[in-house]
């Protein structure tokens, strides 16, 4: 991986020391996280590393209830200290949501929101693509995170922080085919910029997990072509392809959530990440990092104040 093309020289596929959830900087003792989109893939890789950090309480939330009953039993198998709450429900039912988070913060606060639910949508060119299935899908990313953010909003502990499972598509061409989700993840990036703006006293991240083989991705067309090898996706730009390489471990970014919801990262707030630039060189590029346009979203070249 080129040093110019990234923020940092080290360009991480799978977990490493710096995210190790058991460091006690990273602790998230006495602390309760949600994370949506919690039953497979990185939700549930999350769940499974914030429980390792030692979390109190970690709810899993989805509209399918036997993935979040197996990944609440595999987590407490390994981590019998922390109370997992398994909830069946769907972010884009205000009133489901209402009740999940009630459940979830009982009398107490939510700490963490890990906002990893969204859909695809149809992936097909524009001139092909039908306005109501497009629209629908763009409704239902926003909708839902609308949602589960005006929900913790009203439970959010005073120091609380937010990670947005977002994607490459909201800045970069991934490839044809792909504007309803361009579009969609772009919106809900600056949705939690406009939540970090109104709200400075919280942290909140939109980051990029990597290139992780989830059902999702699969469906988008991810292709390993043999063990080892570069990712082949059909019609990839070729920055795409340079930059995801192939699949990356679920690992990585749930460590790299846990290192988030750490007052390490906090420098941070309010910027969009990858998951695979390394932290100990983000943490050297403190003083020019924060407070500035730097791996913000915005208009390239132009900055205002």
């Amino acid at each position: 991986m080129a040093a110019s093309i990234v923020p940092t020289k080290t360009y991480h596929k799978s977990t490493y020391p710096s995210l190790d959830p058991t460091r006690p900087e990273l602790s998230a003792k006495g602390k309760t996280i949600i994370i949506t989109g919690g039953g497979t893939g990185i939700g549930a890789e999350a769940a499974r590393y914030f429980a390792k950090a030692g979390a109190s309480r970690v709810a899993i939330l989805g509209r399918r209830e036997q993935p979040l009953l197996d990944t609440k039993a595999a987590i407490n198998a390994e981590s019998p200290s922390t109370e997992i709450l398994a909830i069946a429900t769907d972010i884009t039912k205000l009133d489901q949501v209402k009740s999940a988070f009630e459940r979830v913060a009982g009398d107490g606060k939510i700490d963490v929101l890990c906002a990893n639910a969204a859909v695809l949508g149809p992936v097909r060119e524009i001139a092909a693509s039908d306005s109501a299935e497009w629209l629908g899908a763009v409704t239902i990313n926003l909708q839902g995170n609308f949602n589960v953010a005006t929900e913790f909003l009203r439970h959010a502990a005073k120091d609380a922080a937010i990670i947005d499972t977002n994607s490459t598509a909201a800045h970069l061409d991934i490839a044809a085919a792909f504007s309803c989700y361009n579009v969609s993840k772009m919106a809900v990036a600056r949705f939690y910029m406009s939540v970090q703006y109104e709200h400075p006293e919280l942290s909140v991240f939109s980051i990029q997990p990597g290139a992780v083989a989830t059902d999702m991705n699969k469906s988008a067309g991810y292709k390993p072509a043999k063990e080892g090898e570069d990712l082949e996706w059909k019609g990839v730009s070729k920055a795409a392809d340079m930059l995801l390489g192939g699949y990356d471990d679920a690992s990585l970014p749930a460590s790299f959530m846990v290192w988030l919801a750490s007052p390490e990262a906090r420098f941070l707030k309010g910027k969009f990440l990858w998951a695979n630039w390394d932290v100990e060189e983000l943490k050297a590029r403190k003083e020019e990092i924060e407070g500035t346009t730097l791996l913000s979203i915005g208009l390239q070249g132009w900055a205002s104040g």
